[in-house]
Parts: C-alpha cells; sequence; structure tokens
C-alpha cells in the first residue's frame, strides 16, 4: 500500500538545533528552508519524500519544540499536522541535538518529546548531532556522548544510535572520512534499515496516531469514488489535508470549551483536547469516575465551573468534570464547522447555552 513504500522520518528538536539544515544535507538539496537566525526557521510542519540511494525516505520537519517566538497554544495545530503528516506512524525519529553541554534545556526537549509521543519512542529513535567542527581532533561523537552521564543514558535508551554531521563546513570529501557528510549519510541510512529490519517493517504508533491513519483512510475512499483523475499519491495528500483541518477544527471546538468549562491551564487544555479528537467517549469515563461534590455537582458539570461557582459548588473537583463536560460540548458542537474560527464560535455559544438551561433549571 502507499504508506508502506516509504520510511517516514520525523525530526525533533529545539529551536536552531539545525533540523531544517539536516533535512537538506540528507537530501542533498535545498527543500527546507533555513537561515543563521537563532530564531526558529521552520513555522510549519512540512514533509517532502525523495530517492536517497536508492531509498524512498520521507523526511518531516516540525517547528522547535521550545521556539521563543511562538506558544504552545500556537504549536498545538503544528502537532495535529505533524500526527496527519506521519501517520500511521513514523519508521524513525530523529532526535536533533548540536554537539555541545547537553543542559537542562536539552533535557527538557526531550522529556517534551516523551510527552508528545510516549518514552516508547526512544525505541524508533537515533540521536543526531549537529555542528559536528565542535568534537575535539581525532574525537568520534560515541566519545563525546561518554562525557556526559545524561547524555549517555539518553542515547543507551535510543539502543546506541547516534551520528554526527556538520551542514556548513563538511559538504566536501574530507581527508578525514569520518568528518564528512557523505560518509555520515551512508552510515545513517545503514542505521536505518537495521533498525527497519528488526522491527520487521513495523513503525511507532500510537493510539492517536491509529485514529488518524483510520480516518486519513476513510477519506482517500471517499475521494476515490469521486475523483476518477487524481493519482494515489495526490489521493493521499489531498486526505491527509481534508482530515488535518477537521481535527483543528475539533481541537479548536474542544479548547474553548475546556477554557469555558472551568478556566483551565494550557497543558491540561491541550491533553483533554487532543483526548476528545481520539475518543470523545474516554472523556465521559473520565467524568464518570470524577468524584461528585454535593448533590448538584452533576448537573452543574454539563455547565462548567462557571454554572458551578454560581452554585456555591466546591470548585476543585468541579473544575475538572465541568472543564471535562465542557471540552465535551464544544467537540460535539465542532463537528460540522468548516473553519478553526466557526468551530470556536459554535463551542463557545454551546457551552454558554448549556450554563444557562443548567441555571434555569436549578
Amino acid at each position: 500500500c502507499f504508506t508502506c513504500t516509504r520510511d517516514r522520518i520525523v525530526l525533533l528538536g529545539k529551536t536552531g538545533a539545525g533540523k531544517s539544515s539536516l533535512a537538506n544535507t540528507l537530501f542533498g538539496e535545498d527543500l527546507f528552508t533555513t537561515n543563521n537566525s537563532p530564531n526558529s526557521e521552520t513555522k510549519y510542519c512540512q514533509a517532502e519524500t525523495r530517492l536517497v540511494n536508492d531509498r524512498s525516505i520521507t523526511l518531516i520537519d516540525t517547528p522547535g519544540l521550545f521556539d521563543v517566538e511562538r506558544s504552545e497554544e500556537e504549536m498545538k495545530p503544528e502537532i495535529v499536522r505533524c500526527i496527519t503528516e506521519c501517520a500511521p506512524g513514523p519508521h524513525v525519529f530523529f532526535i536533533v541535538l548540536k554537539v555541545e553541554k547537553f543542559t537542562e534545556h536539552e533535557k527538557a526537549v526531550v522529556t517534551k518529546i516523551c510527552d508528545y509521543f510516549s518514552e516508547d519512542a526512544l525505541k524508533y529513535a537515533v540521536i543526531v548531532f549537529t555542528h559536528g567542527e565542535q568534537l575535539s581532533e581525532r574525537m568520534t561523537i560515541k566519545e563525546f556522548v561518554q562525557q556526559n552521564k545524561n547524555l549517555s543514558d539518553l542515547v543507551e535508551k535510543c539502543g546506541g544510535r547516534c551520528h554526527v554531521f556538520d551542514n556548513k563546513y563538511w559538504k566536501n570529501k574530507q581527508q578525514d572520512d569520518y568528518r564528512s557528510n557523505q560518509f555520515q549519510v551512508e552510515e545513517l541510512l545503514n542505521t536505518i534499515n537495521m533498525m527497519v529490519m528488526e522491527n520487521n517493517g513495523g513503525y511507532y504508533t500510537n493510539e492517536m496516531l491509529q485514529v488518524a491513519e483510520k480516518e486519513i483512510s476513510k477519506e482517500e475512499e471517499h475521494l476515490k469514488l469521486s475523483s476518477v483523475n487524481m493519482s494515489s499519491e495526490e489521493i493521499r495528500l489531498k486526505a491527509k489535508n481534508t482530515v488535518s483541518q477537521r481535527f483543528l477544527n475539533q481541537l479548536a471546538g474542544t479548547a474553548t470549551g475546556v477554557l469555558l468549562g472551568a478556566f483551565f491551564g494550557v497543558a491540561a487544555m491541550l491533553k483533554l483536547a487532543l483526548t476528545a479528537v481520539r475518543s470523545p467517549a474516554e472523556l465521559i469515563k473520565l467524568v464518570k469516575n470524577t468524584p461528585p461534590v454535593g448533590k448538584l455537582a452533576i448537573g452543574a458539570a454539563a455547565g462548567g465551573e462557571i454554572v458551578g461557582v454560581c452554585l456555591g459548588v466546591g470548585a476543585g473537583a468541579l473544575a475538572v468534570t465541568g472543564g471535562v463536560m465542557g471540552g465535551i460540548i464544544g467537540h460535539d458542537a465542532a463537528e460540522g464547522a468548516e473553519t478553526m474560527k466557526e468551530a470556536v464560535e459554535k463551542a463557545a455559544k454551546a457551552v454558554i447555552d448549556k450554563g444557562k438551561a443548567t441555571l434555569e433549571l436549578q
């Protein structure tokens, strides 16, 4: 099938780590925009496919996880786009780091990667270092890694897989083969090949990625019936774009519902929103498992914490219940919305109307 004909590789790392430059080096052409600015150049998730040494590879470049110019809110849509781009799941993650001191900042990046996916993702990961000219003379990247216990532990969790590139100075064949991007590309491709073989062609996946692939496949079937002149690749691309926008609309509606329902923080709102996109039933289960606060809690929960406060119900546990229910209301209201703006408006109206109705019943 189309999704099995190539290796899907997601590049992850902090702003300025050199992900886009690395992607260009691997493909041997400038497909991904780069510059020398300390700010993130990649603003949107970008996927490109090329043949590299007769191997078909799709590279998915991502916005920096710690982009100083962008909030978590701004990056949520790109996380959704990344999910739909790499569905049903990536064969490999490249965790891109610079050859420099491994600080708490770098550790936080890896923690965030495991939060977005899971620690199981490290079983499919390769640590790829950039700025190889920073290596001491004659030092290999594995020797560099051994100098820091936290970095050494990370590489060990990734099966000992690590490589090094220098996207600026190692462009031509060097006297020392090791300090040559051409040599390192061949070594990295060998690592990818071994990983894919060891995994029997399998890839990292989770429930969210499986839901995304299921939705994309449904959309592909619909397009095959209505778009007879489109190639399978064009159909796949259009299906991914449609599903991505649908998820974004649901995310917008759910996030708005949670926000109005319980004034949740960013992290909790994202978790609930993505849970709603993945499975509204899971949110309902959360509600059932949340202890009610007095007799009015369950009725007030439908309108969120705003209603709970009006009724004098304890805000602690009710904030959870109200927020979850607000998320469900917002998610349902956003169904069928054609734009994120429309999804937000529908979600806001639905939650407010539900809150008013709840008050009138008391």
